[in-house]
């Protein structure tokens, strides 16, 4: 502790190479007109040697901003927050309190780890920006700036209304509390779609180069009669060319799997989830490494996942809403607790990370059986359209498209039986799915808002629809919401969470 309560220097500057690594992010902001001014430079002519000259000249003008910034960049680190001065014709001076900062994210690229350098992003809640983000301190120091920004947030902003110099007093010792193996790495790259993502990012890349489409569906058509002239030779017959198929499809899908788990490797490589000082912190990435942090305190919703191949593998995945800002995909944003681990596992992790609250619930209040056909009835439109645009294209033989109905009913009343709600006096609750499974969970005094909707079809059968509004909700995440209860039963739930907010606003 002597040495996080030790004084730092009054004024410090970034890294002495941050200038190299600011010019790199301009570079990449502006490569695409510099790229331009040099093959559209490449002229005869008044004002050709100028052109030629002009790609260099801004290059060198980016190097003298980065330069600059260097140098008139300061930050002080204060008993109540930091302080950064930056600007030479037009200064600026911020003032961060610690309480503000809801999250530190330390960044290392590639060339980050070759010079050991890291940048650092210090976060607040809500904000689309980051508070401040230091391009680039030294590994030891961005670290150090972590573990006191840490400290002093702990003592300025306490969790639960308890003190906060007793709060400070915490052990700083850090506690694992999920390290991910390199087997668990493979088997999250086996059940997860980042190949696919891929694979549809470069059919996109693809048709932004060759935008007529004529291009594409000629070769496409040219591969299939080839294949088929080749499949005619071969004289391979129905059964024959339906195997060869069936191979082509099995190697494209084990392709796919195969990028999904280099690109799992890639991101989750050293994967651990420590906790220190009441604080969370993930750490992982195999080239470029990535540490972020927050406070439980800051968690808002929980979710968890289970599908069809995480039950192969008897593995779940764990997600949580935080009260931080940024966009829902900034990879540095800290949004999984635990990206594949058992059902044990991520259920102790809730449990231990939600004191006083049940986890799971030892009870699920189901929904009405008959519910079943209002999940089917929305299905059911969408596939008579689809069935009459392919007749019309196809004929008579599209009307197969309607064998999905006898399905979509089966599943629509598997998924009946499994939805259902938990709610007590700390943890609001909701389940769902069949095929793929999922459970959507919130503490009671993180709620911020309540809603009882109540369609045409709703007042019609006497039901409601209960949404339970949380900050920081993902829009990948399934909505924390009760469906198709009786009317009755949705309003005493309604009043008796609204009770309970109530009462625990007037405690604050």
């Amino acid at each position: 502790m002597n040495e996080i309560s030790a004084a730092p220097p009054a004024e410090q500057r970034l890294h002495r190479w941050s200038w190299l690594f600011v010019l790199l992010q301009q570079l990449r902001q502006f490569i695409l007109p510099l790229i331009v001014l040099v093959f559209a430079g490449r002229r005869s002519g008044p004002g050709g040697d100028f052109a030629e000259w002009a790609p260099l000249v801004g290059v060198g003008v980016l190097v003298v901003v980065s330069v600059l910034q260097y140098f008139t960049y300061r930050y002080r680190v204060g008993s109540d927050g930091i302080t950064i001065r930056s600007g030479l014709l037009q200064r600026s001076q911020r003032e961060i309190p610690f309480a503000r900062i809801h999250n530190v994210g330390v960044h290392q690229s590639l060339l980050h780890r070759a010079f050991n350098v890291a940048e650092v992003r210090l976060e607040s809640a809500g904000g689309q920006k980051p508070e401040a983000q230091m391009r680039v301190l030294g590994l030891d120091e961005a670290l150090a700036l972590e573990r006191l920004v840490r400290h002093r947030g702990t003592a300025t902003a306490p969790a639960d209304g308890s003190d906060g110099a007793a709060t400070a007093r915490t052990d700083d010792e850090s506690h694992t509390l999920l390290a991910m193996s390199t087997a668990e790495i493979v088997r999250l790259g086996l059940v997860s779609n980042r190949g696919m993502i891929v694979f549809a990012a470069a059919f996109g890349l693809l048709w932004q180069l060759f935008p007529d489409e004529r291009l594409i569906a000629r070769l496409a058509e040219d591969s299939f009669r080839q294949a088929a002239g080749y499949a005619d030779d071969l004289h391979l017959g129905w059964l024959g060319i339906a195997s060869a198929a069936m191979l082509v499809v099995s190697v494209f899908v084990f392709l796919l799997r195969l990028l999904s788990v280099a690109l799992a490797l890639a991101q989750y490589h050293g994967f651990r989830l420590s906790e220190t000082q009441r604080r969370l912190t993930v750490e992982r990435g195999l080239f470029a490494r990535i540490r972020t942090s927050v406070a439980p305190r800051r968690i808002q919703a929980w979710f968890l996942q289970e599908t069809l191949l995480h039950r192969w593998f008897g593995r779940r995945s764990l997600r949580i809403d935080t009260a931080t800002g940024g966009p829902e995909n900034d990879p540095r944003k800290l949004r999984e607790l635990a990206p594949i681990a058992t059902p044990d596992a991520c259920d102790a992790l809730a449990a231990h990370l939600l004191p006083g609250a049940t986890w799971p619930p030892p009870q699920w209040r189901p929904l009405p059986r008959r519910a079943w056909w209002r999940l089917f009835a929305g299905s059911v439109p969408w596939n008579l359209l689809l069935a009459a645009v392919l007749a019309w294209q196809l004929g008579a033989w599209a009307l197969l498209v309607l064998l999905w109905l006898p399905w979509s009913a089966y599943a629509a009343w598997r998924q009946a039986g499994r939805i259902g709600y938990a709610v007590d006096a700390r943890l609001v609750a909701v389940r769902g799915g069949w095929w793929s499974r999922w459970w959507r969970f919130a503490e009671v005094d993180k709620l911020q808002a309540l809603r009882l909707q109540r369609s045409p079809l709703d007042r019609w059968l006497g039901t409601a629809s209960l949404w339970l509004d949380t900050a920081g909700a993902g829009a990948m995440s399934p909505p924390l919401r009760i469906r198709f209860l009786p009317e009755h039963e949705a309003r005493a739930l309604y009043a008796q969470l609204g009770r309970t907010l109530a009462a625990r606003r007037l405690k604050w």
